[in-house]
């Protein structure tokens, strides 16, 4: 079979029988080989028995929401090819030509694009089209490099395989995402049809939440992307704190009529700290993500992970430690020198501030490379001390012996009860002819007398 529809369907007995026999229709037109699957999440309203009337073939899926539903509809789906789109009419199943096409032509994932296609006037809310879906799809394609215009477009068509190996797991309104985002890392070729989206058919609220929904793709182009969550603003708090520092620890900086002095100093030391730990953070993401398969694999952490052994890791740690203990013994002189009373904290706090700044980083330094020496701790199955061609032939020859002396145990048993049997019939016939020598033995008295 060449192509399979999957529409995820929750109570939409309006319009699922509309959307199942336009595609049919498009099957018998173009002469496809196709079959329509529709992915019930637990329908009420008899949407089952209406597709199926119309000659969809139905696939209970349990697990709640819209990426399960469609996850579940694409295992079961039969075609190399399958294109997914809401069944409430909003789509139209009959101009799946395009899609169809470029799929034959080797992409892996054919995208619609309703901004280009066209969106009809109240089909989307403006909060959604003017706000949501283009904010969203530009931070997809900011994070991740992606070109794909309509981040979110619920009309489009793949290869099973291909997304198969994505091991996709989101369950709810952010597959969407997550279908483009790991198809890109992975070096898909992903490619554009401009889409028409009309009003859909029903008359009931739909199911997307607004800011749930929104929240969740946002959340997920986040957390799939440790550069931009960490890294980068890790980097822009670690230069801000690093330069105010520097400029600060020698005296107070003026611009115009405004001063900066050690409250400053202060604040640039916490913006170093967040910055070195989120850029930290970035690292032991991307490490875990890559070995658990979330992220694939990046040339450049593992050169860095190479190079950060447990041994620099901790060297490094040390180096700062030092000289944060250096500047809190600079500080204890510096108190001396002043009789230990009170200091002017303009001039303390420029020893003070720096060297515990330095401490803070020298432990996060050090427990950072422990933590990512426990990462690299491979779970190892050992090989077994005999291969299974062995391991199976000494089952078998096992098995072999113990039926061997099965069978002669119970040749030996039958061997005995033979001998046994033969003992008894010379016994008894021993004791026929003893009696029957005493019978005659009688005989020949009682005739005497």
């Amino acid at each position: 079979m060449e192509l399979s529809v999957v529409m995820p369907c929750l109570n939409e007995a309006e319009t699922v029988e509309t959307c199942v026999r336009k595609t049919i229709g498009f099957f018998e037109d173009k002469g496809i080989d196709g079959e329509v699957v529709i992915a019930d999440n637990g329908s009420t309203d008899g949407s089952q028995q209406l597709a199926r009337d119309a000659g969809a073939r139905v696939v209970p899926v349990i697990d709640k929401g819209y990426g399960n539903a469609l996850m579940g509809g694409i295992r079961a789906a039969r075609g190399k090819y399958v294109a997914m789109g809401d069944a409430d009419d909003s789509y139209d199943f009959t101009t799946l030509g395009p899609f169809l096409d470029e799929l034959r032509d080797g992409a892996d994932l054919v995208m619609g694009n309703r901004f280009k296609g066209g969106i009809a006037d109240g089909a989307m809310p403006p909060l959604h089209r003017y706000l949501g879906n283009p904010v969203l799809s530009f931070v997809g394609r900011l994070f991740f490099g992606s070109k794909i215009g309509d981040f979110h477009c619920g009309l489009r068509a793949f290869d099973k395989d291909a997304i198969m190996r994505l091991g996709l797991q989101t369950g709810g309104m952010e597959f969407a995402s997550e279908m483009v985002v790991k198809a890109t890392l992975q070096g898909y070729d992903i490619r554009e049809v401009p889409t028409t989206l009309s009003p859909d058919g029903r008359t009931r609220a739909p199911h997307l939440n607004t800011w749930r929904d929104g929240w969740r793709h946002l959340r997920f182009l986040l957390l799939y992307s440790p550069r931009w969550l960490f890294l980068i603003p890790g980097l822009v708090f670690m230069t801000l704190g690093l330069v105010a520092g520097i400029a600060l620890s020698t005296g107070p900086v003026t611009v115009g009529e405004i001063a900066f002095d050690v409250d400053t100093l202060v604040g640039a030391s916490a913006a170093l700290v967040i910055g070195f730990q989120a850029v930290l953070f970035a690292l032991l993401t991307k490490v875990y993500a890559m070995q658990e398969g979330f992220l694939p694999h990046d040339r450049r952490v593992q050169k860095i992970i190479d190079w950060w052994s447990l041994e620099r890791g901790l060297l490094i740690g040390g180096l700062l430690a030092v000289a944060g203990l250096a500047g809190l013994v600079a500080s204890l002189l510096h108190w001396r020198v002043n009789s230990f009373g009170e200091l002017d904290p303009r001039h303390s706090l420029r020893i003070v501030v720096p060297a515990a700044t330095a401490l803070v980083m020298s432990f996060q330094a050090i427990f950072a490379s422990l933590f990512v020496s426990i990462l690299g701790i491979r779970r190892r199955q050992h090989p077994p001390l005999t291969d299974a061609a062995e391991e199976a032939a000494g089952v078998v020859d096992a098995a072999a012996h113990k039926a061997k002396r099965a069978a002669e145990k119970a040749e030996k048993a039958k061997a005995e009860n033979a001998e046994r049997a033969k003992t008894e019939n010379a016994e008894e016939k021993v004791a026929a002819g003893t009696a029957e020598a005493a019978k005659e033995t009688d005989g020949e008295d009682g005739a005497e007398r």
